[in-house]
């Protein structure tokens, strides 16, 4: 649950990112979020191309 609040918080950041952004260019795009590294829980660690 933890990362999904996670992942949904860096969204809402990159959104409030465009919001200001806007009026520079409105037809920006946010493109590739995605995790690159991770430690702790169940799973152990993980970084991504390893």
């Amino acid at each position: 649950m933890a990362k999904l609040l996670i992942y949904m918080g860096s969204q809402v950041a990159l959104l409030t990112v465009y919001d200001m952004c806007k009026a520079v260019d409105r037809g920006m795009t946010i493109n590739d979020c995605k995790l690159l590294e991770k430690h702790g829980g169940k799973s152990g660690s993980f970084v991504a191309g390893q």
